[in-house]
């Protein structure tokens, strides 16, 4: 046996046990005669000694040990691998129980793990469900009171019938809208969605949406621009419609938040095989609290404004899952009255 404390440990008991026999025997032999013959106490402790060495190495200990190596085989069966070391318990090279004390307490702080996991992912659930019903009621809501004023004599006013119709199909769009929008980040998670890579010149989709988007700026007086003007194509290998509602997303955000008479940038910059892209604006700005929740689904830094501006709540997080779907990240850096700039990367070709 190697394993020192073991071995210690083993030395000790049959130490202790001798010693105890060799006080019976003596006790004995004071009550049955009037003298201790002590060279037959020591002859029977050494041999006392030598006996439960043997017995505690070779039998009781091996017997404790083989139990605790099956109870480790249970934990691996039970556990996945990763949480448990693959070291098998051998009493001439490490001391298991050591070891398993070590195993369950590494056991027991993944567990605490989990449960903090699931308890965190029950309060997103809680609030995700909630914020879905939120955003469905309003323009369900607004659909009903508008066929209800319809039904209830409004249909033959031909000064509010037509109106109404036309709020009652704007909510409808919305619903639709964000109905899409789940379904797209449902698909994006779970890899149903497979992107359709392809090399194209993403500067030229760039001055494409600034034409698409020109009269949205123009209501707000913002600038949309290219820090750089490139007069060779800047291919990249990604998905070009995809990529596409990235950049349509952030710059329409950068549009109903920014400041009037502000200005919209894009600025590329290359990396190692990486083209870095930067859509940065000079608007209103977020505060630091509300950064790391930014990409979460229906979050929003102001309820109030998004809705009347009428997005969903979910582009940002349709954002995020596009661009991790491309292998890639995205970060935001923002400061209050200054600006926002978001930045992500792409496969240089």
């Amino acid at each position: 046996m190697k394993n020192t404390k073991v071995s210690i440990f083993v030395i000790i008991l049959s130490l202790v046990n001798s010693f105890l026999c060799s006080a019976a025997l003596s006790v004995w032999q004071y009550f049955t005669s009037s003298q201790i013959d002590l060279a037959l106490v020591l002859i029977m402790f050494f041999v006392f000694f030598i006996i439960s060495f043997v017995m505690f190495y070779f039998v009781y200990n091996p017997f404790i040990f083989n139990r605790i190596n099956e109870v480790h085989k249970e934990l691996n069966q039970i556990l996945p691998q990763h949480e448990i070391p693959d070291t098998k318990f051998q009493l001439d090279e490490i001391d298991p129980i050591t070891q398993l004390e070590v195993d369950v307490k590494k056991i027991a702080t993944e567990r605490q793990k989990e449960v903090e996991h699931l308890k965190n992912l029950e309060s997103y659930r809680k609030e995700y469900l909630g914020n879905v019903s939120h955003e469905l009621k309003t323009p369900v809501f607004n659909i009903q009171g508008y066929i209800s004023t319809l039904i209830d004599g409004g249909l033959s006013d031909s000064s509010i019938n037509l109106d109404y119709l036309k709020r009652a199909d704007k909510s409808v769009e919305r619903i639709i809208h964000i109905i899409d929008d789940l379904e797209t980040i449902t698909q994006l998670e779970t890899g149903s969605l497979e992107l359709e890579l392809d090399k194209y010149d993403i500067a030229a989709q760039c001055r494409d949406i600034f034409d698409a988007l020109d009269i949205q700026a123009r209501k707000r007086n913002i600038k949309l621009q290219l820090v750089k003007k490139f007069d060779k194509p800047l291919f990249v290998h990604a998905d070009k419609y995809r990529i596409r509602q990235v950049i349509v997303n952030l710059l329409t955000n950068s549009i109903k938040y920014g400041k009037e008479g502000g200005k919209t940038e894009i600025n590329f910059s290359l990396y190692n095989d990486e083209v870095i892209v930067e859509i940065k604006d000079n608007g209103i700005g977020i505060s630091e609290q509300h950064l790391p929740r930014l990409f979460e689904r229906f979050y929003r830094v102001d309820k109030g404004r998004s809705r009347e501006q009428g997005g969903t709540g979910l582009g940002l997080a349709i954002v995020k899952h596009i661009i991790e779907a491309h292998q890639k990240s995205i970060t935001v850096s923002s400061t209050v009255d200054v600006g926002t700039t978001f930045t992500f990367t792409l496969d240089r070709v």
